[in-house]
Protein backbone atom coordinates (compact mmCIF):
# COMPACT_ATOMS: atom_id res chain seq x y z
CA UNK A 1 0.00 0.00 0.00
CA UNK A 2 1.96 3.33 -1.25
CA UNK A 3 2.16 6.13 1.66
CA UNK A 4 0.13 8.98 1.95
CA UNK A 5 1.29 12.15 2.42
CA UNK A 6 0.42 14.04 5.98
CA UNK A 7 -1.76 16.78 4.72
CA UNK A 8 -0.81 20.34 4.60
CA UNK A 9 -3.63 21.16 6.93
CA UNK A 10 -2.23 18.80 9.71
CA UNK A 11 1.37 19.75 8.65
CA UNK A 12 0.91 22.91 9.73
CA UNK A 13 -1.07 22.54 12.55
CA UNK A 14 2.00 20.05 14.29
CA UNK A 15 4.21 23.06 12.97
CA UNK A 16 2.34 25.72 14.74
CA UNK A 17 1.98 23.38 18.13
CA UNK A 18 5.41 22.28 17.95
CA UNK A 19 6.75 26.13 17.16
CA UNK A 20 4.03 27.61 19.67
CA UNK A 21 5.33 24.69 22.71
CA UNK A 22 9.11 26.06 21.96
CA UNK A 23 8.60 29.86 22.23
CA UNK A 24 6.63 29.04 25.77
CA UNK A 25 9.54 26.45 26.90
CA UNK A 26 12.26 28.89 25.95
CA UNK A 27 9.97 31.81 27.56
CA UNK A 28 9.43 29.54 30.93
CA UNK A 29 12.94 28.83 31.54
CA UNK A 30 14.10 32.51 30.43
CA UNK A 31 11.30 33.96 33.03
CA UNK A 32 12.41 30.99 35.98
CA UNK A 33 16.25 32.38 35.51
CA UNK A 34 15.21 36.09 35.55
CA UNK A 35 12.73 35.14 38.41
CA UNK A 36 15.79 33.69 40.58
CA UNK A 37 18.37 35.86 39.60
CA UNK A 38 16.18 39.10 40.65
CA UNK A 39 15.42 37.17 44.09
CA UNK A 40 18.89 36.42 44.97
CA UNK A 41 19.78 40.50 44.35
CA UNK A 42 16.45 40.77 46.75
CA UNK A 43 17.36 38.72 49.28
CA UNK A 44 20.91 39.97 49.08
CA UNK A 45 19.78 43.53 49.27
CA UNK A 46 17.46 42.36 52.45
CA UNK A 47 20.32 41.09 54.06
CA UNK A 48 22.86 44.13 53.45
CA UNK A 49 19.68 46.54 54.74
CA UNK A 50 19.39 44.00 57.39
CA UNK A 51 22.93 44.59 58.47
CA UNK A 52 23.07 48.17 57.98
CA UNK A 53 20.41 48.72 59.92
CA UNK A 54 21.96 46.67 62.86
CA UNK A 55 25.69 47.98 62.27
CA UNK A 56 24.15 51.69 63.28
CA UNK A 57 22.79 50.15 66.54
CA UNK A 58 25.41 52.26 69.14
CA UNK A 59 24.70 49.78 71.72
CA UNK A 60 26.07 47.40 69.99
CA UNK A 61 29.17 48.99 69.01
CA UNK A 62 30.02 50.36 72.43
CA UNK A 63 29.52 46.41 73.55
CA UNK A 64 31.91 45.40 70.82
CA UNK A 65 34.43 47.78 71.96
CA UNK A 66 34.18 46.51 75.52
CA UNK A 67 34.21 43.08 74.26
CA UNK A 68 30.76 42.57 75.77
CA UNK A 69 29.89 39.09 74.43
CA UNK A 70 26.82 38.01 75.91
CA UNK A 71 25.25 41.58 75.21
CA UNK A 72 26.75 41.33 71.50
CA UNK A 73 25.09 37.93 71.11
CA UNK A 74 21.79 39.04 73.09
CA UNK A 75 21.40 42.00 70.51
CA UNK A 76 22.05 39.85 67.50
CA UNK A 77 20.13 37.33 68.45
CA UNK A 78 16.84 40.28 69.09
CA UNK A 79 17.98 41.04 65.18
CA UNK A 80 18.19 37.15 64.07
CA UNK A 81 14.40 37.02 65.27
CA UNK A 82 13.00 39.84 63.78
CA UNK A 83 14.70 39.70 60.28
CA UNK A 84 13.57 36.35 60.19
CA UNK A 85 17.56 35.88 59.20
CA UNK A 86 19.45 32.43 58.95
CA UNK A 87 22.57 34.37 60.86
CA UNK A 88 23.66 37.61 62.12
CA UNK A 89 26.91 37.36 63.17
CA UNK A 90 29.29 40.23 64.76
CA UNK A 91 32.85 40.25 64.78
CA UNK A 92 35.37 42.35 66.48
CA UNK A 93 38.69 44.16 64.46
CA UNK A 94 40.43 40.91 64.50
CA UNK A 95 37.48 38.88 62.33
CA UNK A 96 36.88 36.75 65.72
CA UNK A 97 32.84 36.18 65.83
CA UNK A 98 31.27 37.38 68.91
CA UNK A 99 28.12 36.51 68.09
CA UNK A 100 26.79 32.94 66.12
CA UNK A 101 23.62 30.95 65.99
CA UNK A 102 26.04 28.09 67.08
CA UNK A 103 27.38 28.37 70.14
CA UNK A 104 30.58 26.66 69.22
CA UNK A 105 31.73 29.32 66.79
CA UNK A 106 31.81 31.61 69.09
CA UNK A 107 35.34 32.85 69.40
CA UNK A 108 36.44 31.42 65.70
CA UNK A 109 37.29 33.24 63.03
CA UNK A 110 34.76 33.95 60.14
CA UNK A 111 35.29 31.38 57.84
CA UNK A 112 35.80 33.84 54.70
CA UNK A 113 38.46 36.78 54.37
CA UNK A 114 37.17 39.77 56.97
CA UNK A 115 40.17 41.77 55.45
CA UNK A 116 37.63 43.95 52.76
CA UNK A 117 34.80 44.96 54.95
CA UNK A 118 37.21 45.77 57.63
CA UNK A 119 39.06 48.10 55.53
CA UNK A 120 35.37 50.01 55.33
CA UNK A 121 33.63 48.31 52.28
CA UNK A 122 30.03 46.58 52.03
CA UNK A 123 29.81 43.17 50.46
CA UNK A 124 26.85 41.16 49.11
CA UNK A 125 27.01 37.54 47.92
CA UNK A 126 26.36 34.43 48.23
CA UNK A 127 28.39 31.76 50.24
CA UNK A 128 28.57 28.55 51.78
CA UNK A 129 29.59 29.10 55.44
CA UNK A 130 29.28 27.18 58.25
CA UNK A 131 25.36 26.90 57.56
CA UNK A 132 25.22 26.05 54.31
CA UNK A 133 24.18 28.26 51.34
CA UNK A 134 23.06 31.59 52.45
CA UNK A 135 22.94 35.16 50.83
CA UNK A 136 25.02 37.62 52.44
CA UNK A 137 25.34 40.78 53.57
CA UNK A 138 28.49 42.51 55.13
CA UNK A 139 29.22 45.87 56.78
CA UNK A 140 31.82 47.29 58.34
CA UNK A 141 30.79 48.29 62.19
CA UNK A 142 32.14 51.99 63.24
CA UNK A 143 32.68 53.11 66.54
CA UNK A 144 32.01 56.40 67.93
CA UNK A 145 35.03 58.40 66.38
CA UNK A 146 34.60 56.76 63.46
CA UNK A 147 36.65 54.04 63.14
CA UNK A 148 36.27 50.70 61.97
CA UNK A 149 35.81 48.30 65.30
CA UNK A 150 33.91 45.33 63.90
CA UNK A 151 31.59 44.01 60.85
CA UNK A 152 28.34 42.77 60.70
CA UNK A 153 26.87 39.96 58.71
CA UNK A 154 23.41 39.50 58.16
CA UNK A 155 22.34 35.89 55.77
CA UNK A 156 19.01 34.48 54.94
CA UNK A 157 18.94 30.56 54.16
CA UNK A 158 18.91 29.98 50.51
CA UNK A 159 16.34 27.56 50.60
CA UNK A 160 13.70 30.64 51.31
CA UNK A 161 15.21 31.94 48.36
CA UNK A 162 14.28 28.44 46.33
CA UNK A 163 11.17 28.20 47.91
CA UNK A 164 10.20 31.56 46.71
CA UNK A 165 11.19 30.60 43.50
CA UNK A 166 9.36 27.22 43.21
CA UNK A 167 6.44 29.33 44.18
CA UNK A 168 6.77 32.27 41.38
CA UNK A 169 7.69 29.38 38.77
CA UNK A 170 4.49 27.41 39.69
CA UNK A 171 2.71 31.11 38.75
CA UNK A 172 4.66 31.42 35.51
CA UNK A 173 3.94 27.59 35.01
CA UNK A 174 0.32 27.59 35.20
CA UNK A 175 0.22 30.95 32.99
CA UNK A 176 2.71 29.76 30.60
CA UNK A 177 0.47 26.16 30.63
CA UNK A 178 -2.58 28.20 29.58
CA UNK A 179 -1.39 30.13 26.74
CA UNK A 180 0.26 26.94 25.52
CA UNK A 181 -3.17 25.89 25.46
CA UNK A 182 -4.81 28.93 23.88
CA UNK A 183 -2.02 29.22 21.09
CA UNK A 184 -2.82 25.48 20.45
CA UNK A 185 -6.44 26.01 20.19
CA UNK A 186 -6.06 29.44 18.20
CA UNK A 187 -3.54 27.15 15.72
CA UNK A 188 -6.40 24.57 15.60
CA UNK A 189 -8.62 27.35 15.18
CA UNK A 190 -6.30 28.84 12.33
CA UNK A 191 -6.19 25.36 10.38
CA UNK A 192 -9.51 25.15 10.27
CA UNK A 193 -10.40 28.61 8.67
CA UNK A 194 -7.85 27.78 6.54
CA UNK A 195 -9.28 24.63 5.63
CA UNK A 196 -12.42 26.43 4.91
CA UNK A 197 -10.78 29.06 2.52
CA UNK A 198 -9.05 26.98 0.39
CA UNK A 199 -11.66 24.56 0.18
CA UNK A 200 -10.06 21.59 1.49
CA UNK A 201 -6.92 21.55 -1.44
CA UNK A 202 -3.96 21.31 -0.54
CA UNK A 203 -0.74 23.66 -1.63
CA UNK A 204 0.19 22.09 -4.75
CA UNK A 205 -3.09 21.82 -5.72
CA UNK A 206 -4.02 24.96 -5.52
CA UNK A 207 -0.83 25.89 -7.93
CA UNK A 208 -1.76 23.66 -10.20
CA UNK A 209 -5.22 25.39 -10.55
CA UNK A 210 -3.96 28.67 -10.48
CA UNK A 211 -1.38 27.60 -13.76
CA UNK A 212 -4.58 25.98 -15.09
CA UNK A 213 -6.52 29.22 -14.89
CA UNK A 214 -3.79 30.96 -16.91
CA UNK A 215 -3.39 28.97 -19.27
CA UNK A 216 -6.99 28.75 -19.53
CA UNK A 217 -7.35 32.35 -18.83
CA UNK A 218 -4.79 33.57 -21.90
CA UNK A 219 -5.32 30.81 -24.14
CA UNK A 220 -9.28 30.91 -25.00
CA UNK A 221 -10.33 33.21 -27.66
CA UNK A 222 -13.19 34.09 -25.21
CA UNK A 223 -13.74 37.11 -22.52
CA UNK A 224 -14.13 35.56 -19.55
CA UNK A 225 -15.15 37.85 -16.57
CA UNK A 226 -15.96 36.25 -12.94
CA UNK A 227 -16.78 38.19 -9.74
CA UNK A 228 -17.24 36.70 -5.97
CA UNK A 229 -20.43 36.43 -3.89
CA UNK A 230 -19.71 40.15 -3.01
CA UNK A 231 -19.98 40.63 -7.00
CA UNK A 232 -16.70 42.36 -6.65
CA UNK A 233 -14.65 41.28 -9.54
CA UNK A 234 -12.12 38.43 -8.94
CA UNK A 235 -10.76 37.39 -12.25
CA UNK A 236 -10.80 38.65 -16.14
CA UNK A 237 -8.24 38.08 -18.65
CA UNK A 238 -7.21 40.79 -21.60
CA UNK A 239 -10.09 39.53 -24.19
CA UNK A 240 -12.67 40.15 -21.59
CA UNK A 241 -11.11 43.76 -21.62
CA UNK A 242 -10.96 43.85 -25.52
CA UNK A 243 -14.49 42.79 -26.29
CA UNK A 244 -15.77 45.21 -23.14
CA UNK A 245 -13.36 48.30 -24.37
CA UNK A 246 -13.31 49.13 -20.55
CA UNK A 247 -10.52 48.19 -17.57
CA UNK A 248 -11.84 45.84 -15.30
CA UNK A 249 -9.23 46.21 -12.01
CA UNK A 250 -9.62 42.77 -9.37
CA UNK A 251 -12.28 43.99 -6.57
CA UNK A 252 -13.88 46.36 -8.60
CA UNK A 253 -17.39 46.25 -7.80
CA UNK A 254 -19.88 44.90 -11.10
CA UNK A 255 -22.07 48.34 -10.19
CA UNK A 256 -19.15 50.17 -11.04
CA UNK A 257 -18.25 48.78 -14.19
CA UNK A 258 -19.05 50.21 -17.40
CA UNK A 259 -20.47 47.13 -19.34
CA UNK A 260 -23.71 47.25 -21.09
CA UNK A 261 -26.70 46.80 -18.94
CA UNK A 262 -28.01 43.15 -20.18
CA UNK A 263 -24.33 42.34 -18.58
CA UNK A 264 -24.24 44.06 -15.60
CA UNK A 265 -28.18 43.28 -14.69
CA UNK A 266 -27.00 39.60 -15.47
CA UNK A 267 -23.98 39.50 -13.30
CA UNK A 268 -26.02 41.23 -10.47
CA UNK A 269 -28.90 38.83 -10.39
CA UNK A 270 -26.53 35.66 -10.89
CA UNK A 271 -28.85 33.27 -12.83
CA UNK A 272 -27.85 31.32 -15.64
CA UNK A 273 -28.09 32.73 -19.05
CA UNK A 274 -27.12 31.05 -22.71
CA UNK A 275 -26.42 33.02 -25.73
CA UNK A 276 -27.46 36.40 -24.91
CA UNK A 277 -27.20 38.94 -27.07
CA UNK A 278 -25.43 42.54 -26.19
CA UNK A 279 -23.42 45.38 -27.67
CA UNK A 280 -20.36 46.76 -26.52
CA UNK A 281 -19.26 49.69 -28.39
CA UNK A 282 -19.34 48.58 -32.02
CA UNK A 283 -19.12 44.85 -31.37
CA UNK A 284 -21.96 42.03 -30.63
CA UNK A 285 -21.24 39.97 -28.41
CA UNK A 286 -22.71 36.45 -27.07
CA UNK A 287 -22.23 35.94 -23.30
CA UNK A 288 -23.17 32.76 -21.34
CA UNK A 289 -23.38 33.47 -17.35
CA UNK A 290 -22.91 30.86 -14.51
CA UNK A 291 -23.06 30.54 -10.73
CA UNK A 292 -20.08 28.77 -9.39
CA UNK A 293 -20.56 26.84 -6.24
CA UNK A 294 -18.70 23.94 -4.20
CA UNK A 295 -19.82 22.19 -1.43
CA UNK A 296 -23.26 24.21 -1.35
CA UNK A 297 -20.90 27.25 -0.64
CA UNK A 298 -22.31 30.55 -3.49
CA UNK A 299 -18.70 31.30 -4.45
CA UNK A 300 -19.71 33.87 -7.53
CA UNK A 301 -20.60 33.50 -11.16
CA UNK A 302 -18.89 33.16 -14.43
CA UNK A 303 -19.70 35.58 -17.46
CA UNK A 304 -17.82 34.03 -20.88
CA UNK A 305 -18.04 36.36 -23.73
CA UNK A 306 -17.76 35.91 -27.98
CA UNK A 307 -17.59 38.22 -30.81
CA UNK A 308 -20.21 37.55 -33.14
CA UNK A 309 -20.02 40.99 -34.88
CA UNK A 310 -18.56 39.64 -38.29
CA UNK A 311 -21.33 36.75 -38.18
CA UNK A 312 -23.84 39.68 -37.34
CA UNK A 313 -23.16 41.18 -40.18
CA UNK A 314 -23.18 38.15 -42.64
CA UNK A 315 -26.66 36.78 -41.11
CA UNK A 316 -28.01 40.67 -41.66
CA UNK A 317 -26.72 40.99 -45.07
CA UNK A 318 -27.95 37.33 -45.75
CA UNK A 319 -31.56 38.44 -43.94
CA UNK A 320 -31.25 41.43 -46.95
CA UNK A 321 -30.72 38.96 -49.15
CA UNK A 322 -33.46 36.94 -48.17
CA UNK A 323 -35.79 39.33 -48.31
CA UNK A 324 -34.99 40.30 -51.79
CA UNK A 325 -35.36 36.83 -53.09
CA UNK A 326 -38.87 36.73 -51.99
CA UNK A 327 -39.64 39.60 -53.42
CA UNK A 328 -37.99 38.27 -57.04
CA UNK A 329 -40.33 35.61 -56.20
CA UNK A 330 -43.24 37.07 -55.81
CA UNK A 331 -42.60 39.34 -58.29
CA UNK A 332 -41.75 36.12 -60.86
CA UNK A 333 -45.10 34.66 -59.73
CA UNK A 334 -46.91 38.21 -60.25
CA UNK A 335 -45.02 38.23 -64.18
CA UNK A 336 -46.33 34.46 -64.40
CA UNK A 337 -49.80 35.32 -64.13
CA UNK A 338 -49.55 38.30 -66.46
CA UNK A 339 -47.82 36.37 -69.20
CA UNK A 340 -50.54 33.52 -68.46
CA UNK A 341 -53.12 36.23 -69.09
CA UNK A 342 -51.47 37.81 -72.31
CA UNK A 343 -50.76 34.54 -73.98
CA UNK A 344 -54.54 33.27 -73.32
CA UNK A 345 -55.40 36.67 -75.04
CA UNK A 346 -53.52 36.31 -77.94
CA UNK A 347 -54.31 32.97 -78.17
CA UNK A 348 -57.96 33.32 -78.39
CA UNK A 349 -57.59 36.05 -81.25
CA UNK A 350 -58.85 39.51 -78.77
CA UNK A 351 -55.09 41.54 -79.83
CA UNK A 352 -56.91 44.85 -78.86
CA UNK A 353 -57.61 43.52 -75.32
CA UNK A 354 -53.84 42.05 -75.19
CA UNK A 355 -52.98 45.59 -76.10
CA UNK A 356 -54.47 47.57 -73.51
CA UNK A 357 -53.52 45.09 -70.87
CA UNK A 358 -50.02 45.40 -71.66
CA UNK A 359 -50.52 49.39 -71.87
CA UNK A 360 -51.91 48.93 -68.68
CA UNK A 361 -48.86 46.98 -67.05
CA UNK A 362 -46.66 49.63 -68.40
CA UNK A 363 -47.87 52.63 -66.77
CA UNK A 364 -48.35 50.50 -63.54
CA UNK A 365 -46.48 51.25 -60.75
CA UNK A 366 -43.14 49.70 -59.51
CA UNK A 367 -43.16 46.82 -57.37
CA UNK A 368 -46.44 47.89 -55.16
CA UNK A 369 -44.56 51.15 -53.43
CA UNK A 370 -46.69 53.75 -55.42
CA UNK A 371 -45.10 56.82 -57.84
CA UNK A 372 -42.43 57.59 -55.34
CA UNK A 373 -40.52 54.08 -56.15
CA UNK A 374 -39.46 55.74 -59.69
CA UNK A 375 -37.60 57.79 -57.93
CA UNK A 376 -35.49 55.39 -55.63
CA UNK A 377 -32.49 54.13 -57.87
CA UNK A 378 -30.94 51.24 -55.25
CA UNK A 379 -32.50 47.96 -56.15
CA UNK A 380 -31.85 46.64 -52.51
CA UNK A 381 -33.90 49.98 -51.23
CA UNK A 382 -36.85 48.96 -53.52
CA UNK A 383 -36.60 45.08 -52.85
CA UNK A 384 -36.32 45.64 -50.02
CA UNK A 385 -39.38 47.40 -49.14
CA UNK A 386 -41.32 46.02 -51.03
CA UNK A 387 -40.59 42.46 -49.69
CA UNK A 388 -41.45 44.63 -45.80
CA UNK A 389 -44.81 46.05 -47.51
CA UNK A 390 -45.57 42.33 -48.03
CA UNK A 391 -44.86 41.67 -44.68
CA UNK A 392 -46.87 44.83 -43.48
CA UNK A 393 -49.81 44.00 -45.36
CA UNK A 394 -49.75 40.28 -43.52
CA UNK A 395 -50.07 42.16 -40.67
CA UNK A 396 -52.85 44.09 -41.45
CA UNK A 397 -50.43 47.65 -41.54
CA UNK A 398 -50.36 49.60 -44.89
CA UNK A 399 -46.44 50.40 -45.57
CA UNK A 400 -45.64 53.52 -48.03
CA UNK A 401 -43.11 55.28 -49.53
CA UNK A 402 -43.14 59.01 -49.22
CA UNK A 403 -43.76 61.01 -52.51
CA UNK A 404 -40.66 63.39 -51.35
CA UNK A 405 -38.32 60.10 -51.27
CA UNK A 406 -35.74 60.93 -53.79
CA UNK A 407 -32.67 58.44 -54.04
CA UNK A 408 -30.48 58.74 -57.31
CA UNK A 409 -27.45 56.67 -56.65
CA UNK A 410 -26.58 52.86 -55.66
CA UNK A 411 -25.85 52.34 -51.94
CA UNK A 412 -22.29 52.01 -51.01
CA UNK A 413 -23.28 50.44 -47.25
CA UNK A 414 -26.52 48.38 -48.19
CA UNK A 415 -25.76 46.41 -45.04
CA UNK A 416 -25.62 48.96 -42.77
CA UNK A 417 -28.32 50.97 -44.52
CA UNK A 418 -30.61 47.88 -44.59
CA UNK A 419 -30.06 47.40 -40.84
CA UNK A 420 -31.22 50.94 -39.95
CA UNK A 421 -34.36 50.70 -42.67
CA UNK A 422 -35.04 47.33 -41.30
CA UNK A 423 -35.49 47.79 -37.69
CA UNK A 424 -37.11 51.25 -37.81
CA UNK A 425 -39.68 49.31 -40.35
CA UNK A 426 -40.20 46.80 -38.29
CA UNK A 427 -40.51 48.49 -35.30
CA UNK A 428 -42.96 50.71 -36.75
CA UNK A 429 -45.30 47.85 -38.07
CA UNK A 430 -45.45 46.85 -34.86
CA UNK A 431 -46.03 50.04 -33.10
CA UNK A 432 -48.77 50.82 -35.65
CA UNK A 433 -51.20 47.67 -35.31
CA UNK A 434 -51.95 48.74 -31.72
CA UNK A 435 -54.58 50.87 -31.24
CA UNK A 436 -55.25 52.33 -34.57
CA UNK A 437 -57.68 52.58 -36.64
CA UNK A 438 -55.94 52.43 -39.52
CA UNK A 439 -52.23 50.81 -38.98
CA UNK A 440 -50.31 53.13 -41.42
CA UNK A 441 -46.15 53.29 -42.00
CA UNK A 442 -44.57 56.01 -44.18
CA UNK A 443 -40.90 55.78 -44.68
CA UNK A 444 -39.30 58.87 -46.48
CA UNK A 445 -35.66 58.52 -48.43
CA UNK A 446 -34.02 61.60 -49.67
CA UNK A 447 -30.14 61.45 -50.53
CA UNK A 448 -28.01 64.74 -49.78
CA UNK A 449 -24.78 63.80 -51.88
CA UNK A 450 -23.69 60.80 -50.25
CA UNK A 451 -25.80 61.16 -46.96
CA UNK A 452 -28.78 59.37 -46.80
CA UNK A 453 -31.53 60.56 -44.82
CA UNK A 454 -34.23 58.17 -43.69
CA UNK A 455 -37.49 58.69 -41.53
CA UNK A 456 -40.09 56.64 -40.51
CA UNK A 457 -43.25 57.83 -39.11
CA UNK A 458 -46.15 55.11 -37.89
CA UNK A 459 -49.67 55.38 -36.59
CA UNK A 460 -49.49 53.53 -33.33
CA UNK A 461 -49.17 55.39 -29.56
CA UNK A 462 -45.61 56.99 -29.83
CA UNK A 463 -42.77 56.90 -27.81
CA UNK A 464 -42.81 58.20 -24.38
CA UNK A 465 -40.70 61.55 -23.68
CA UNK A 466 -38.73 59.25 -20.81
CA UNK A 467 -38.05 56.99 -23.15
CA UNK A 468 -37.04 59.07 -26.16
CA UNK A 469 -33.12 58.41 -25.54
CA UNK A 470 -32.74 55.32 -23.71
CA UNK A 471 -35.17 53.45 -26.31
CA UNK A 472 -31.81 53.01 -28.21
CA UNK A 473 -30.28 51.10 -25.27
CA UNK A 474 -30.20 47.35 -25.44
CA UNK A 475 -32.57 45.22 -23.09
CA UNK A 476 -34.58 48.78 -23.30
CA UNK A 477 -38.66 48.48 -24.95
CA UNK A 478 -41.99 50.43 -24.93
CA UNK A 479 -43.27 46.72 -25.90
CA UNK A 480 -45.06 45.13 -22.80
CA UNK A 481 -44.05 42.08 -23.82
CA UNK A 482 -40.33 40.56 -23.25
CA UNK A 483 -37.47 39.70 -25.42
CA UNK A 484 -36.85 43.37 -27.33
CA UNK A 485 -34.55 45.93 -26.74
CA UNK A 486 -32.22 44.86 -29.22
CA UNK A 487 -33.38 46.25 -32.62
CA UNK A 488 -33.14 49.86 -32.03
CA UNK A 489 -29.57 49.05 -30.54
CA UNK A 490 -27.69 47.58 -33.66
CA UNK A 491 -29.84 50.22 -35.66
CA UNK A 492 -27.74 52.75 -33.69
CA UNK A 493 -24.60 51.00 -33.90
CA UNK A 494 -24.51 50.88 -37.77
CA UNK A 495 -25.51 54.07 -37.95
CA UNK A 496 -22.86 55.31 -35.97
CA UNK A 497 -20.31 52.41 -37.83
CA UNK A 498 -21.15 54.90 -40.70
CA UNK A 499 -20.86 58.27 -38.72
CA UNK A 500 -24.58 59.23 -38.20
CA UNK A 501 -27.05 58.43 -35.82
CA UNK A 502 -30.88 57.34 -35.01
CA UNK A 503 -33.08 59.43 -32.99
CA UNK A 504 -36.26 60.22 -32.57
CA UNK A 505 -37.66 63.47 -33.40
CA UNK A 506 -40.88 63.42 -31.88
CA UNK A 507 -44.87 62.25 -32.88
CA UNK A 508 -46.03 62.13 -36.19
CA UNK A 509 -48.64 64.59 -38.12
CA UNK A 510 -51.33 62.31 -36.67
CA UNK A 511 -49.96 59.98 -33.73
CA UNK A 512 -47.02 57.31 -33.62
CA UNK A 513 -43.27 58.26 -33.62
CA UNK A 514 -40.93 59.49 -36.03
CA UNK A 515 -37.91 58.49 -36.66
CA UNK A 516 -35.08 60.16 -38.21
CA UNK A 517 -31.51 58.29 -39.39
CA UNK A 518 -28.69 60.21 -40.60
CA UNK A 519 -25.97 58.01 -42.86
CA UNK A 520 -23.26 59.60 -43.99
CA UNK A 521 -21.18 58.01 -46.61
CA UNK A 522 -23.98 55.44 -47.63
CA UNK A 523 -24.38 56.52 -51.61
CA UNK A 524 -22.10 56.25 -54.08
CA UNK A 525 -20.71 59.28 -54.71
CA UNK A 526 -20.82 60.74 -58.69
CA UNK A 527 -25.01 61.27 -58.16
CA UNK A 528 -26.77 63.23 -60.79
CA UNK A 529 -26.85 65.81 -57.56
CA UNK A 530 -23.14 65.46 -57.02
CA UNK A 531 -22.07 66.37 -60.61
CA UNK A 532 -24.22 69.12 -61.11
CA UNK A 533 -22.93 70.59 -57.99
CA UNK A 534 -19.21 69.99 -59.16
CA UNK A 535 -20.00 71.54 -62.27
Amino acid sequence: MPHRPMRFARQALLMQIGLITLVTTIGFFLVASLLDRHLVDQYGQRALTAAQVLATDTDLAGAVARGDQPGVRAQADRARAASGALFVVVTDRHGIRMSHPNPDEIGEPVSTDPRQVLAGHEIVNVQRGTLGLSARGKVPLRGPDGGVIGQVSVGFDAEDINTAVLRLIGTTAAFTGGALLVGIAGAAWLTRLLKRRTLGLEPEELAELVRQREAVLYGIGEGVLAVDATGDVSVRNGEAEKLLGTPLEVGTPTTALDIPPRLRELLLSGRQADNLIALSGDRVLVAHHRPVQRGGVELGSVLTLRDRTDLESLNRELDNVRSTTNTLRAQRHEFTNRLHTLSGLLQTGRQEEAVEYVQALTHGQVTGLGPAAEAVRDPYLVSFLSAKKSVALEKGVELELAETSWVPSPLRAPVEVMTVVGNLVDNAIDAARVGAARPRVEVDLLADGTTLHVSVVDSGDGVPEELREEIFVEGVSSKSSGGHGLGLALCRQAARSLGGDVRVAGPGEESGALFVAELPGALEDGSPASEEAKS
